[in-house]
């Protein structure tokens, strides 16, 4: 895929542009899934009263969160390659709003446990976010764009933990009970993800210089041909070992943030006799260091690119796959709130980096299969989480010790990146792209006009 006219600078005060309003729609988009996708886990106390679940249950409910999207993580990154992002977010976020709404029809676990598999599929926002500024921006930029809108995307899992709990008080207050006050705070997002859906059809398009029909017609890009297209760029992408090595790396950062959103509100107010709207306090901290932990990430990708090339980008990613891993560790290992606190910022702060630094690398591993390569990696992430549901699922283990062991996952999983290499000629050319995006841009990357 060759798209023209990529920006080469972050223009955070701009909308004018249509690099700029899909950056900005593109993480405001993601940003607000999470309050459909994660918005039960900070109310899961109240949830489990209510439907009298056992942990083993809640471990089922938290693996169907995270296991559908896997399958449409990997269909959604080739659907964008035919139809475009703009397209494929409309309809991801309309219908997806549908289950989010329902969801409060659950009386059972069995009911409950099918709606949190149906909103599942939301998650596949994320790799459309990604595509979209992927095409959007140019190589010396490209890490930063896509770190930060997916950084600030995620920082919806920060405020969904710390807002949905302050929406059931609020309607508490209002005289309506706990049973019924989960299921009504649960509309409010499933409202809000409908009419974003819709803004985001009015107010983007699918690349710099139009939507992908009219490439099309122009003869600007080249046509779909329906499914033999798709099979083909998504076989392209799946033959491809650096792929897998970046699907089990993604695993091993986004699995484990979406696991520890899942799982962090009820950790706290369990272990440490919290109050909930305290827990999701808490627990909300860790979500929002996307504000700029990712955007870190990014950044120093792009840096060390201007450096080394793309072996700069994997060293990168490496580094900060292994202090994830470490940092891990020694947060299961708290017993002091104070520390708890501490030391889960620094573990948030390597996670959310590694994230950045994962997409840092996935443009340049197949260009012509771009939606394939993000749908797959993307997908590792909430491979990552369904695997790591299984320690929390298990009576036998304790949050510690499963967070324990979630750490050894990751400090193996960062060996991984050995695995991403890119031929000296590949190095060479996207050198010399880094170079004439960079030529033309007299001043910093990121910036507020």
């Amino acid at each position: 895929m060759q798209i023209r006219h990529k920006a080469n600078r972050i223009r955070l005060l701009t909308f004018k542009t249509p690099q700029m309003r899909a950056f900005h729609f593109s993480w405001l988009a993601f940003h607000l899934c999470f309050f459909g996708w994660f918005g039960i886990a900070p109310l899961m106390a109240v949830v489990r009263d209510d439907l009298g679940l056992t942990r083993t249950q809640i471990g089922n409910t938290i693996i169907a969160s995270v296991a559908i999207t896997v399958i449409v993580r990997l269909a959604i990154g080739v659907l964008c390659d035919r139809i475009g992002p703009r397209l494929a977010y409309t309809w991801l976020l309309c219908l997806g709003s549908l289950p989010v709404m329902s969801i409060g029809l659950a009386d059972s676990f069995e009911s409950f446990f099918l709606a949190r598999l149906a909103i599942g599929a939301i998650g596949a926002s994320f790799v459309i976010t990604q595509y979209h500024t992927s095409i959007m921006f140019a190589p010396n930029v490209v890490g930063t764009a896509n770190a930060t809108s997916a950084g600030w995307g995620n920082l919806g899992g920060g405020t969904t933990q710390i807002l949905m709990p302050l929406i059931l008080s609020g309607l508490l207050m209002l005289g309506v009970s706990e049973t019924l006050g989960w299921r009504l705070a649960m509309v409010v997002p499933g409202i809000v993800l409908f009419i974003t859906g819709i803004c985001y059809y009015l107010f983007t398009q699918d690349a710099p210089d139009g939507n992908f029909s009219e490439l099309r017609q122009r003869g600007e890009l080249e046509p779909s041909s329906g499914s033999n297209s798709m099979s083909s760029t998504f076989g392209a992408a799946a033959r491809d070992i650096r792929v897998w090595a970046l699907f089990v790396v993604y695993a091993a950062c986004f699995g484990v943030e979406l696991t520890i959103n899942n799982i962090a509100a009820i950790y706290f107010f369990d272990n440490f006799d919290l109050s909930l709207a305290t827990a999701g306090l808490i627990a909300g901290l860790f979500g929002l260091m996307n504000i700029f932990a990712r955007t870190m990430g990014g950044v120093l990708s792009d840096l060390f690119a201007r450096r080394s090339g793309l072996r700069g980008r994997v060293r990168w990613l490496f580094i900060a796959l292994l202090c994830e891993g470490v940092a891990l560790m020694f947060f299961s290992q708290m017993q002091a709130l104070a520390l708890a606190i501490g030391i889960m910022l620094v573990f948030s702060l390597f996670v959310q980096m590694a994230e950045g630094a994962t997409f840092g690398v996935v443009p340049f591993i197949n260009q012509r299969a771009l939606g394939a390569v993000a749908g797959i990696v993307g997908a590792g992430g909430n491979a990552g989480a369904v695997a790591a549901g299984f320690l929390f699922r298990s009576e036998a283990l304790s949050w510690q010790q499963g967070l324990f062991y979630l750490g050894i996952a990751v400090v193996v999983a960062s060996l991984c990146t050995l695995l991403v290499r890119f031929s000296p000629e590949v190095e060479e050319q996207q050198a010399q792209a880094y170079s004439e995006a960079a030529g033309d841009n007299g001043d910093s990357a990121l910036s507020l006009r």
